[in-house]
């Protein structure tokens, strides 16, 4: 499977979703990673310890075109444009989020967790 982590994007938030020892985990379990370059650096990690654990650095298109996108917060308005149908593993509370985001992801075919948005009505 080909896996994607991209650089968070949200204000004030500076974790990362995979950690290097995670790539080396997917990796050797025949896994392609690749990382947004930058991606891991708010949370103390560079692109040379990702590089070192297997994984391909890459541009923000190129982290998002994949089976699977790995990310800690809800797509935001800009990154809209990535999404396509592949599978988005994030943390997504839809009922505090903007409709919009609810509506990129349907439109999108996105297949994503949706933990407490089950109940939002899309106008």
């Amino acid at each position: 499977m080909l896996i994607g982590v991209v650089k968070e994007i949200k204000d004030h938030e500076r974790r990362v979703a995979l950690v290097p020892e995670g790539v080396d985990t997917l990796v050797q379990h025949g896994h392609t990673v690749h990382i947004e370059s930058g991606a891991g650096l708010g949370a103390g990690y560079a692109d040379s310890e990702y590089e070192a654990a297997g994984a391909h650095m890459t541009s923000t298109a190129g982290a998002w075109d994949t089976d699977l996108v790995l990310k800690v917060k809800e797509p935001q308005a800009t990154e809209f444009c990535y999404l396509k149908k592949n599978f988005l593993f994030t943390y997504l509370h839809l009922a505090g989020v903007p409709v919009e985001l609810t509506r990129a992801l349907l439109g999108a075919g996105t297949t994503a967790g949706i933990w407490a948005g089950l109940g939002v009505a899309v106008p």
